[in-house]
């Protein structure tokens, strides 16, 4: 009986060390898994950080714009509806600082494009970050790689006969009714709406 005993004993061992072996390699694969999930999140992150900050610049820059031509009608108009042609290239290096910030590259800089007839700005990272040392080999030097577009969208309507040189009113939703005397200086003009009463910005969906 006891010698029957050691027999199943020393049968048993080899398959239970296989058995422990096999969960712990199923474990570290999920960990595995679970550092590339984190390395893409991040890089999502980085993305959707650098199409914003595009974004947001050129939603500056429009506002300024819009100021600047309140004595042209027509000017003002296009600014304020975030058509034609953005000056400058400011957005790209908005874009650049905050994927810098979050431990990423651009990947060949800031498409302009356009999302449901808005101008939008795609921005597409690579972290500087890997995935790590993992049981899947090549993971040490896998870096994550992400794209986002954000868009900007005016939120202001006309009021009225408002192209003409004597009162402009624009109705913006959120911000209610203004008023602006486009013969006074931006700088004398009191509480004038600011960028986000203008225009809001947005990741597309």
């Amino acid at each position: 009986m006891i010698a029957g005993f050691r027999q199943d004993r020393g049968q048993t061992l080899p398959m239970y060390v296989v058995v422990v072996g096999g969960l712990l390699f199923l474990a570290f694969a999920y960990f595995a898994f679970a550092q590339a999930a984190v390395a893409r999140n991040g890089g999502q992150s980085a993305a959707d950080a650098a199409a914003l900050a595009a974004a947001q610049d050129v939603r500056e820059e429009l506002t300024d714009g819009f100021f600047d031509y309140l004595d042209d009608p027509e000017a003002w108009v296009e600014w304020l509806m975030a058509e034609g042609d953005f000056p400058g290239d400011g957005y790209q290096a908005a874009a650049a600082q905050l994927a810098d910030e979050n431990d990423s590259n651009l990947d060949g800089g800031v498409e302009v494009t356009e999302v449901n007839g808005y101008p939008a700005f795609r921005a597409k990272i690579e972290t500087r970050f890997t995935v790590g040392d993992s049981v899947i080999p090549g993971t040490e030097s896998t870096r994550a790689k992400a794209d986002a577009t954000a868009v900007i969208e005016p939120r202001c309507e006309i009021v009225g006969d408002s192209d003409s040189s004597e009162l402009i009113e624009i109705d913006c939703v959120g911000s209610g009714i203004w008023r602006i005397d486009p013969k006074t200086p931006i700088e004398e003009m009191v509480d004038p709406p600011e960028a986000n009463d203008l225009f809001s910005v947005h990741l597309a969906e």
